[in-house]
C-alpha cells in the first residue's frame, strides 16, 4: 500500500511535552571594594528551606517584563541603582535541582559600585567580603564566584575599572581598588604606566592636599570613559608567579 499523499514527517514527529514551562528568576551579583576588599550585596533569607542564609538580590521574572527590567526592579528594592556604574548579562542557571522547592531558571547579572558610593540598605541587607561568605543559599555561592571571576577577567583587557574606583583618584586609591578586586599584590607604578599606555585613564592636572595622604601632595588621576571598552584584547594581569624552590 502506498504512502498517503497526506503523510510527511511532520505526521511522525514526537508529540509536543505537555508540561508546564518552568519558574525563571533574576540574580544579581553587585560587587564593590569597600576597605580594602572585595564586597557582595547579600540578603538574609528569614524563612522556607534557605531561612537564615544570605542570597544575592533578586526575584521572579515577571510576564510583563524583559530580564533588564526584571533586575533593575529587584534591585531597587535593595540599593539605588543610581550608584551602579556598570551592569552586565552574566550566566543563566538551569540545574535541575538548584532549587529544592521547585524547578527554577535563573539569569543572573554582575553590577558594579564605586569604591566612594555608600547606599543605606535595608536591614535584611549587607556587604560581605567575597573572600568570607557567609552560609549561602542554593548554588548563589557559585554564582557569586563566577561573578568575581567575569570582573578580574575583564579588568585584564578592559577599562573596566572606572565602575569600582572613585571618580578622581591617586594612584595609591587605584592600587587599593584593583588589588582588592584582583584578589593579589598589584605595583602602583606598574598599574599607572599600563592603564596610562592603554589610553584607560588620564591626569587631571590636580594633586591632593597634603593632609589627605599625610604626606607630599600626590597626582590625581580619572578614568577617560565611564563605560565599558576593549583597551588591550591580549595583556592579562595575572596574579605573581609563586617561588621557584631550587633542587639539588
Amino acid at each position: 500500500m502506498s504512502p498517503s499523499p497526506h503523510h510527511s514527517a511532520a505526521n511522525t514527529a514526537p508529540a509536543a511535552t505537555t508540561a508546564p514551562a518552568v519558574d525563571h528568576e533574576v540574580l544579581a551579583v553587585v560587587l564593590q571594594v569597600a576597605d580594602a576588599a572585595l564586597h557582595v550585596l547579600l540578603w538574609q533569607h528569614d524563612r522556607g528551606p534557605a531561612a537564615g542564609s544570605w542570597a544575592l538580590p533578586g526575584g521572579p521574572l515577571m510576564v510583563d517584563e524583559t530580564l533588564g527590567q526584571s533586575v533593575a526592579r529587584q534591585l531597587a528594592q535593595k540599593v539605588d541603582v543610581r550608584h551602579l556604574a556598570h551592569l552586565e548579562q552574566l550566566e543563566t542557571r538551569s540545574d535541575l535541582d538548584r532549587d529544592p522547592r521547585d524547578r527554577v531558571l535563573a539569569t543572573a547579572y554582575l553590577g558594579l559600585v564605586p569604591a566612594d558610593e555608600r547606599s543605606i540598605l535595608p536591614a535584611d541587607t549587607r556587604w560581605h567580603e567575597v573572600n568570607a561568605l557567609p552560609d549561602m543559599a542554593f548554588d548563589h555561592a557559585s554564582i557569586t564566584s563566577s561573578g568575581v571571576r567575569r570582573l578580574r577577567a575583564k579588568l585584564s583587557y578592559t577599562n573596566l575599572g572606572f565602575a569600582l574606583a572613585p571618580a578622581v583618584f591617586t594612584a595609591s586609591e587605584l592600587q587599593t581598588v584593583y588589588q582588592a578586586a584582583l584578589g593579589h599584590e598589584v605595583s602602583a607604578t606598574n598599574l599607572k604606566r599600563i592603564l596610562l599606555r592603554r589610553e584607560q585613564i588620564a591626569a587631571t592636572g590636580e594633586r591632593t592636599s597634603p593632609g589627605r595622604s599625610g604626606g607630599r601632595p600626590a597626582a590625581e588621576y580619572r578614568f577617560r570613559t565611564r563605560h565599558i571598552e576593549v583597551t588591550d584584547q591580549f595583556a592579562v594581569l595575572r596574579p605573581p608567579e609563586p617561588p621557584r624552590t631550587l633542587s639539588g
